[in-house]
């Protein structure tokens, strides 16, 4: 039985509460023994032309009940689209596999588009409807009780509050009576129809815009009202417009869909990625940036003032712009030398958003990282490190400190990797990429002159055949040959050193996974042993790293000697102390130079 049909059976709250992962007597406690005051944290936040808008937020137990009834309406959701073989939405907010992106798409390279904004979106879905949605839609028609319960979950105060992680699905279920008649009339006219939630988007190329959806009203011909017919049909729906967003945009000039540029192609704002690009790099010449926020006046009026900006606010920026770059690669024509389906970078060179976004993960990363960094070789390392330093943590002292609870801190970051690292800063694991990063470092520290370096970045890699071109980089970029397989470790330039595994007694190759015991890395799987090269894995009877660590180290991380790990966590220990002796003797030249002078 799918989702869809045991909601359908449902008769009673113990029914609803099962589906929802919740003990019914939990449900009960939140539905009817909190107050609403009890339930729901209410704030505003100013709005940028003015005025403020009205957040309630559930408390956490309230929230993961929304949370979980938003997940299984839309499975609901999917599995009736699957029954009656709908592939085409018209509705792109808060739905699975779509995004402002696919809205902003329907409306490319239009000679007119026009925005329409409805009017208190949730604030007109109340109680009565959608607890009427769900018993008279032909997909649902449920339970009368159920209805009334997800009802109660769904609304604060008789309507759908802003803040609830249900509230996006349940104003698309019920806006969707909304889309089919829009839709139909806008095809109708030759026009183009889309919604993202309460922003009502039509495009057409006819050489005049149609009057039925909106007609100049001002004597400059610039200012536009919604026709007659496309009001009645909104009214019709039990929605209202928002008059004074209504706006018709033309080709010769920008034309913007949810906040995305669609003359030629979907893009973010040119002046948005000029103000990244600039907040970068002010950011790598002074170590600070700025930022606009709206706050109010006294008189409860929006004002706009420049504060210090968080790294985390530049990064949401960058990551906005990708993501939609990203979208634009995966909609060209495939051809041979393009590549694209793991988000790595294709084969042509980086835009300079790309090349700045580099900077400023560089920067964020591993220029100003506010703790020591370790880089593996991959994530199952970060695993066994991790694991390490836990177990270990009482003998070191620069890698884990002790709270007044008497356990133990780690004190140093492990280096995540990500589709986007190994997109952007060409860092997906491996020595290959560490020895090509390297340079990619050395080069990008130039253009930085910021106050930092405050921390070292350690790359740990295995001592092993692939590390014999990490070694020969190292000598070219030191200018010596001070490395080599016996290094404990290795300073290469500014905050940045190499570790190299420690050798076997007889001088042999080494990889992290040779420091557990034997008897851990004989652990069966079942009946497949552990394959730790990773490569030519036979799945039939070997079972591969990422495995190894997740069902053996993690799952028996209390019970496993780390012992084989301590001369490794010696040596990075040892270069935390080292950067810190340089950094000292670095900050003493500096006064001498300044009482000289």
């Amino acid at each position: 039985m799918n989702q869809l049909e045991k909601l359908k059976s449902a008769i009673s709250l113990h029914d609803v509460a099962l589906l929802l992962g919740f003990q019914p007597k939990h449900l009960a406690y939140i539905l009817y023994k909190k107050t609403p005051a009890e339930k729901y944290k209410q704030f505003e936040i100013p709005k940028r032309a003015g005025g403020v808008r009205t957040i309630n937020a559930p408390i956490p137990e309230l929230k993961t009940l929304q949370r979980r009834l938003s997940s299984l309406l839309q499975n609901c959701i999917e599995e009736i689209n699957r029954t009656r073989k709908i592939s085409h939405s018209f509705s792109h907010g808060f739905r699975r596999k779509h995004s402002i992106m696919t809205n902003a798409r329907v409306h490319r390279k239009k000679r007119y588009v026009l925005n329409v904004d409805l009017e208190n979106f949730f604030g007109t879905i109340n109680f009565g409807r959608v607890r009427g949605f769900f018993i008279s839609n032909r997909n649902f028609a449920l339970n009368e009780k159920v209805a009334t319960i997800l009802a109660q979950i769904a609304c604060h105060e008789n309507v759908l509050p802003q803040g609830s992680p249900c509230s996006p699905v349940i104003s698309n279920l019920i806006g969707h009576i909304l889309d089919i008649p829009l839709a139909a009339f806008a095809a109708k006219l030759k026009c183009s129809y889309s919604r993202y939630a309460d922003d009502l988007t039509l495009s057409t190329n006819r050489h005049e815009f149609p009057k039925e959806l909106a007609f100049p009203y001002a004597e400059n011909g610039h200012k536009w009202k919604v026709g007659e017919q496309l009001e009645e049909i909104i009214t019709r729906a039990h929605f209202s417009v928002n008059a004074s967003k209504t706006r018709l945009q033309y080709k010769d000039s920008r034309q913007e869909v949810t906040g995305l540029v669609v003359n030629a192609k979907v893009n973010t704002r040119s002046e948005y990625r000029r103000m990244a690009r600039a907040m970068t790099h002010r950011l790598l010449k002074t170590g600070k940036f700025q930022t606009k926020q709206i706050d109010q006046d006294v008189d409860g009026k929006p004002v706009e003032k420049e504060v210090d900006g968080r790294l985390e606010q530049l990064n949401g920026m960058f990551s906005f712009n990708e993501s939609v770059h990203l979208y634009n690669l995966r909609k060209r024509p495939k051809h041979k030398n393009y590549k694209v389906d793991k988000d790595l970078r294709p084969s042509e060179k980086p835009d300079a958003m790309e090349n700045m976004y580099c900077n400023f993960l560089v920067y964020k990363y591993f220029y100003a990282c506010p703790k020591p960094l370790i880089v593996c070789e991959g994530k199952t390392d970060n695993i066994y490190i991790k694991a390490a330093i836990n177990k270990l943590a009482d003998k070191y002292p620069q890698l884990a400190t002790k709270s007044k609870e008497n356990t133990f801190q780690i004190s140093v970051t492990l280096f995540k990797y990500s589709k986007t690292t190994a997109r952007i800063l060409g860092l997906g694991g491996g020595t290959g990429d560490i020895k090509n990063f390297l340079n990619i470092l050395r080069d990008k520290y130039k253009g930085i002159s910021a106050p930092s370096m405050d921390k070292p970045v350690i790359f740990i890699i295995d001592n092993d055949e692939g590390a014999k071109e990490i070694y020969s980089t190292l000598n070219t970029i030191t200018k010596s040959k001070v490395a080599n397989r016996d290094s404990e470790f290795v300073h290469v330039f500014e905050n940045i050193y190499i570790v190299p595994t420690p050798l076997k007694p007889d001088g042999k190759d080494t990889m992290i996974e040779d420091f557990f015991e034997e008897s851990v890395t004989n652990t069966k799987l079942g009946e497949k042993v552990f394959n730790p090269s990773n490569k030519r894995i036979n799945y039939k009877t070997e079972y591969s790293k990422n495995h190894f660590a997740e069902y053996v180290i993690k799952k028996n991380e209390d019970k496993i000697n780390f012992s084989g790990f301590k001369e490794l966590l010696t040596r990075i220990d040892q270069v935390i102390i080292n950067y810190s002796a340089l950094k000292m003797l670095q900050r003493l030249k500096t006064s001498v130079n300044v009482a000289k002078s």
